[in-house]
């Protein structure tokens, strides 16, 4: 081979080397940005629907704000987040309605971003790609706001360090002058007193009304895990002159002395503004002769509401105990045909209220049934299950059960129901198009 031609194959060598080390970073610089990393495209997600909780101060066992703060726990989060344990939202994403407000669930693509996230090691990123940090409420503050009116339970309840589990009603004049209507509601504890109340139910007695009819008296329920409601535009409820706010509570003593003072605090319709439609909450679907045999997984049980007039459902809650597994709620029309409207499994540690988006709640016939089918866990497979050994029924307790779901609707005339019926097929056929 002449001088020439070997000189042309080391120029040509030292030109193709010089392209690899040219095209090498551009290549690893588009590796690098498809590999999602926390700064840029996990954050966001965990400031959406995990911060909330996860934050000091907070529930959540551990923090999640900083990339320092998460990456321990990379591998916790992305078994979580695939079998959908977090965050809590537990409606079946395959069985009936999908369109709710404050949906904090994680859509397919993020689960497999975070996935993809941990896989490759769980970089953190650029530091510039960082979003802003969100400012949330203090865990003492009120989650509807400012309320414009606060009644409390009638005196300071002690709950002693050992005693056993108490129940009852306690009742407070709301201290009104004039009938108000109500737009969004909490009850709560004091926040030292959380871990002492297992539940309050709270509700209107007007004096005059019946006080037996519970239907439209419900006003809020707190729980483990549970905010307040803030009822859509055009709906409320209406606490009258006089009233008073009946506390049904349960307390349960944890070793020491606790002093509660829950309350109920109310936002109102500015006066004289009349929402369109009083929206009604009640538990449905009651079932109270449970049996949940020892050791069983897959109890079970069901519960049946007549609804006497045509009705628009605007919030799902299933409830259940430390046994519960899985609620749904079916409506049995009138002409015996079923729509299953929704499932969701059941975390004790978590009541959620579903509410419906806009124009997505159902639309009932009078007539109607809300059938609700609940299953009970009582074997060792269920964390809640203290001893799988025992038989379980219905009862107060934590370790006793419940069957029944709370629900809320406003009631319409057969006009209005035509009417919102007529304007659903309408929206329906523009987004078929």
């Amino acid at each position: 081979m002449s001088c020439t031609c070997v000189r042309r194959l080391a120029l040509t060598a030292v030109a193709l080397s010089a392209l690899a080390a040219i095209a090498a970073p551009s290549i690893a610089a588009a590796q690098d940005a498809a590999t999602p990393t926390f700064t840029r495209d996990v954050a966001p997600i965990l400031q959406r629907s995990c911060q909330m909780c996860h934050r000091t101060g907070s529930i959540a066992p551990m923090s999640l704000l900083t990339y320092e703060e998460t990456r321990p726990w990379a591998r916790a989060i992305r078994e979580n987040v695939t079998e959908r344990i977090m965050p809590p939202w537990y409606i079946d994403k395959n069985i009936g309605i999908q369109e709710f407000k404050e949906d904090k669930s994680l859509s397919d693509e993020e689960i497999a971003t975070i996935a993809e996230w941990v896989d490759n090691g769980a970089p953190r990123g650029n530091p510039a790609d960082m979003p802003p940090p969100v400012e949330f409420q203090r865990m003492n503050e009120w989650h509807i706001g400012t309320p414009d009116w606060i009644v409390e339970i009638p005196e300071p309840f002690v709950v002693a360090a050992e005693a056993p589990d108490w129940w009852g009603n306690l009742e407070s004049d709301s201290g009104l002058t004039e009938d108000r209507w109500v737009k969004a509601v909490e009850t709560k504890p004091t926040a030292e007193s959380f871990p002492v109340v297992h539940h309050a139910v709270t509700g209107v007695v007007n004096s005059d009304e019946d006080e037996d009819s519970l239907l439209g008296s419900f006003l809020n329920e707190y729980a483990l895990g549970k905010n307040g409601d803030i009822f859509p535009d055009g709906h409320g409820r209406l606490i009258k002159a006089g009233a008073k706010i009946r506390f049904n509570m349960h307390y349960h003593s944890i070793g020491r002395e606790i002093v509660d003072r829950t309350a109920v605090g109310l936002q109102f319709y500015p006066r004289g503004v009349e929402p369109q439609h009083k929206l009604i909450s009640a538990h449905v679907g009651d079932n109270e002769d449970l049996d949940i045999p020892a050791g069983e997984s897959n109890v079970r049980h069901d519960g049946y509401f007549l609804l006497e007039e045509n009705a628009h459902i605007t919030a799902f809650q299933p409830h259940l105990h430390n046994l519960g597994k899985r609620q749904c709620l079916e409506a049995i029309l009138p002409d015996n045909s079923k729509q299953m409207l929704n499932c969701a499994d059941w975390d004790f540690g978590w009541h959620i209220v579903y509410n419906y988006a806009d124009g997505a709640g159902p639309l009932l016939p009078k007539g109607s049934f809300l059938h609700v089918i609940s299953w009970h866990d009582n074997s060792d497979a269920n964390r809640w299950n203290d001893d799988p050994r025992n038989w379980a029924g219905f009862g107060q307790r934590s370790s006793d059960d419940m069957s029944f779901a709370w629900v809320s609707w406003y009631e319409l005339d057969d006009v209005a129901f035509k009417a919102e019926l007529a304007a659903r097929e309408v929206a329906a056929t523009a987004g078929n198009d």
